[in-house]
């Protein structure tokens, strides 16, 4: 497939990096110097200029194009790339934005401002919060199969009950499979004489109600119940959707919020949430308000340090949880490592949801785990599959290391998948894979 993509910015370069051993891609920048970083860094042809012009494009073959990604850090330049692409090729059209009124337009009309996909920055990021946060303990957490499986990732701490058990051990829930222990830094494929030591992150794709009993056996004391108390800190763009969503899901959050005319609107759109207007760095005023009393506390300021820094006075205070919004990629882990719980990237999620975009074959669906070292594939068997017809423990043996089924969806109906299980055609899958073979095992599968 020939995909172009306007921006090389830290999405578009994580878009170009996911796509460039599959696929032929085109970058094009105005900055000369970060497309020739891109030349030499990545598989891609650099083309520097403006994406808005018909020139540039056509200099990118903008002819051939399959799919045209819009991802500059502008709404409005990517709508307008979008048009010009759609009005003078067949290319499918995908346009990053960051404002919700655009979206709202372009789903209330048919493939409006001629963009075939619209994918919203700060809705994605705060749905990603909000569906952590209605589970309890996640640190990440994924739906397949039309909602009929769940992957997600738990931290395990030392007063968890499942600490210093084998897989074997803390495998107690009949719709629910080991898929991967993360550990300083690593993927380990889970079996059944692992250990799970405390620090460890455990990945496990089940059913939504086994992986609920999971979260539950994981931290008892996080259980999810009506009277968690979720304190949004900012008032931005995300942080209203992480409130608007969780008034939803019948949590009554509270939200801070500094400037006051933002805070007075903020009050009249959000009826079931306790609106706040204070500086969340006072720490008089947190002492207050007992913030130190929350449940969870959700930073969403407009820099990485000033998230930061409320993230580290709500741990200070004895918040049981925090979750901060991260613009750049690259401080997640940083963040994470001096006291952030959860760590959230706009720009990484918008590029997993581009990206699942560009599949080959059968493939649905993709979630990255520990961003680039592993990927969940949800597929769609065919006759060509290698585990069609066959027993999962035999075709398994025909797939590199580090493969595990880790669901198994037939007719609209979830099934555990064990060594027996005999996989056929038309049923969907969920395997957990290395990244450094996905390729290969989406190949045969």
């Amino acid at each position: 497939m020939n995909v172009i993509i306007v921006g090389a910015g830290q999405v578009g370069s994580s878009i170009a990096g996911d796509l460039a051993d599959a696929h032929d891609v085109i970058v094009i920048d105005r900055d000369a110097d970060r497309v020739e970083e891109l030349n030499y860094s990545l598989d891609v042809l650099g083309v520097t200029g403006d994406g808005t012009t018909m020139d540039t494009l056509e200099e990118a073959g903008i002819g051939e194009a399959d799919m045209v990604i819009a991802s500059t850090d502008n709404d409005e330049t990517n709508i307008v790339i979008s048009s010009t692409a759609k009005a003078v090729s067949d290319a499918f059209t995908i346009a990053r934005v960051k404002d919700t009124e655009y979206l709202r337009t372009w789903e209330r009309s048919d493939r409006a401002f001629g963009v075939d996909f619209m994918v919203c920055t700060n809705l994605l990021a705060a749905t990603s919060i909000a569906r952590t946060l209605s589970l309890p303990a996640a640190r990440d957490n994924s739906l397949f199969a039309d909602g009929l499986v769940e992957m997600a990732e738990f931290e395990v701490d030392g007063e968890s009950p499942v600490a210093n058990q084998t897989v074997a051990e803390a495998d107690r829930f009949e719709s629910l499979t080991f898929v991967a222990v993360l550990r300083n830094g690593s993927v380990e494929i889970a079996r059944g004489e692992t250990a799970i030591t405390p620090g460890d992150r455990v990945v496990v794709i089940g059913s939504p109600e086994s992986v609920r009993e999971f979260a539950e056996s994981v931290a008892p004391e996080e259980s999810m119940g009506d009277t968690e108390e979720v304190v949004v800190v900012g008032g931005s763009e995300i942080g209203y959707h992480v409130a608007r969503l969780l008034e939803d899901r019948a949590f009554r959050p509270r939200l801070i919020e500094r400037d006051e005319e933002r805070a007075r609107d903020l009050a009249e759109l959000l009826p079931n949430t306790v609106v706040m207007e204070s500086d969340a760095t006072n720490v008089e005023f947190l002492e207050r308000e007992h913030i130190g009393d929350a449940d969870v506390v959700v930073s969403t300021l407009d820099s990485d340090e000033k998230n930061l820094l409320v993230s580290l006075l709500a741990d200070r205070m004895g918040v049981e949880r925090t979750i901060a919004i991260i613009d750049t990629p690259e401080y997640v882990n940083l963040f994470e490592t001096v006291g952030i719980d959860i760590g959230v990237s706009p720009r990484s999620v918008v590029a997993e949801e581009i990206s699942r975009f560009t599949l080959e074959g059968n493939t649905e669906k993709v979630a990255f785990v520990e961003s680039d070292k592993a990927e969940v594939l949800e597929i769609e068997i065919d006759d060509d599959s290698v585990l069609t017809g066959r027993p999962i423990h035999e075709s398994i043996a025909d797939l590199p290391n580090g493969v595990v089924v880790g669901a198994l969806v037939r007719d609209g109906s979830f099934i555990a998948p064990r060594g027996d299980t005999i996989v056929e055609t038309g049923d969907r899958v969920v395997v957990f894979t290395a990244m450094d073979v996905a390729d290969d095992v989406t190949a045969r599968i």
